[in-house]
């Protein structure tokens, strides 16, 4: 692949930057990146990613758009209300970069057609706002030996960890589900809406690292920031040779779909 001269002139800021330079945009441009989720996080995720130039965005989400979602999901505006959220998404993409093909799933993960989603792609973002997506993309992810970005939101905090075949998967620290009525619903417990921009735009950086190999991923380090106090932290994580999931005799062999997710995925 060779840069065009309006691409050069676009990308500019990453072409001087030494680590980057025009070959890792060249392979930003021909990377695939599937979005999980066009919420809080997945919205300023995507943002990013096309702005940066990744060849192809995927977007998959069954949620239309809300009034609610506004406060914090900024790739959708006030006149997307009851538009499919990936179609907002998409549209803003399309204004954003021209280099940018999208390929969009008004849909949601499930077990049959998780795989073959994944499978597509190079990175994975998990957007998603309930426990039963995040061990299900999670499980896939391990399965077919995919890289992904997990984040959550709730509150005033966020968390994010990168999972690379090998290394500590979301399942080694966070083993199942929690049970029901344990966590309390987004819609319960709010969430400030600046605060998931923070994580969305650390899981696209997470996939433009990955994506160029450059710098160091949060494998085997859960990043937990406090918005209140501004305060981010990392805690050394290992893969369990006992996990369930990437262990070294997985007990987990087939996707779970699991009931009732904790979060209303229409407010979350």
């Amino acid at each position: 692949m060779s840069l065009r001269d309006d691409q050069i002139d676009r990308y500019s800021r990453h072409i001087i930057l030494n680590d980057v330079g025009g070959k890792g945009q060249e392979k930003i441009l021909a990377s695939k990146v599937l979005i999980i989720g066009t919420g809080g996080l997945g919205a300023p995720a995507a943002l990013y990613l096309a702005a940066a130039g990744v060849g192809t965005l995927g977007l998959i989400d069954g949620d239309r758009v809300d009034l609610s979602n506004l406060q914090r999901q900024v790739i959708h505006f006030t006149p997307d209300v009851g538009k499919p959220k990936v179609e907002s998404a998409r549209e803003k993409i399309n204004a954003i970069n021209p280099d940018v093909n999208v390929i969009t799933y008004q849909d949601v993960v499930h077990s049959g057609n998780i795989i073959d989603l994944i499978s597509q792609y190079d990175f994975i973002l998990d957007g998603t706002d309930n426990f039963s997506a995040k061990f299900l993309i999670n499980d896939a992810c391990v399965m077919a030996k995919k890289p992904f970005s997990h984040g959550g939101i709730l509150r005033f905090d966020g968390q994010a960890l990168t999972y690379t075949p090998g290394n500590a998967c979301y399942r080694c620290i966070f083993v199942t589900p929690p049970p029901k009525n344990a966590v309390p619903t987004c819609s319960q417990a709010g969430v400030l809406g600046a605060i998931a921009g923070i994580l969305g735009t650390i899981q696209a950086t997470e996939a433009l690292k990955f994506i160029t190999g450059v710098g160091d991923l949060l494998t085997n380090r859960l990043l937990i920031f406090d918005a209140k106090k501004m305060n981010f932290r990392t805690a050394k994580v290992k893969r369990n040779p006992k996990c369930q999931v990437c262990g070294d005799h997985p007990s987990i062999t087939e996707l779970i779909d699991y009931e009732m997710p904790v979060c209303d995925l229409k407010k979350a």
